[in-house]
């Protein structure tokens, strides 16, 4: 198993310390991150697997997926602009 050294920011620290009235032993940042990591990681890998599935079924090519991810931003730069300009 890989190991991983984790600092705690101060805040974060401090937002724990208020939530359990007390200070937090050290020994329960290991189990508490590592939890909290493999839940993420988790969450992640069904997230991808998810957009896997809808991709392999799409009939779009790459570069029409390009084409067409280019003619969505350009459309959200328009109307950004768009937008802009009538609050100016």
């Amino acid at each position: 198993m890989a190991e991983l050294k984790l600092e705690v920011p101060d805040d974060v620290r401090v937002q724990f310390e208020e939530l359990f009235g007390n200070k937090m032993p050290e020994g329960m940042w290991q189990p508490l991150f590592s939890r909290f990591l493999n839940d993420e990681l988790r969450k992640k890998l069904s997230e991808i697997k998810r957009i896997e599935s809808i991709v392999s079924k799409s009939k779009l090519t790459e570069k029409q997926a390009k084409e067409l991810a280019d003619e969505v931003s350009m459309s959200l730069t328009k109307r950004l602009m768009a937008s802009r300009s009538k609050s100016s």
